[in-house]
């Protein structure tokens, strides 16, 4: 769950990157719009990602390195 975690926001922070740097939405381009659920969905299950790992802050780090 970490991992996949993890991995949602590498891509939400490569899409925050691509919309400060050259101010194109790859996601919204993707599912043709902001407002469109398939851009709401995603928007949202990276927001979720984030949430978790909000947990490894607080996570011992033998804890971590003992799951990978």
């Amino acid at each position: 769950m970490d991992r996949l975690a993890l991995i949602l926001l590498i891509i939400g922070g490569l899409n925050w990157g691509s919309i400060g740097i050259f101010q194109f939405d790859c996601i919204s381009w993707i599912f043709a719009g902001q407002s469109s659920i398939g851009s709401r969905i995603v928007y949202t299950i990276v927001a979720l990602a984030a949430i978790w790992c909000i947990s490894l802050l607080f996570r011992e780090s033998d804890e971590l390195v003992t799951e990978a």
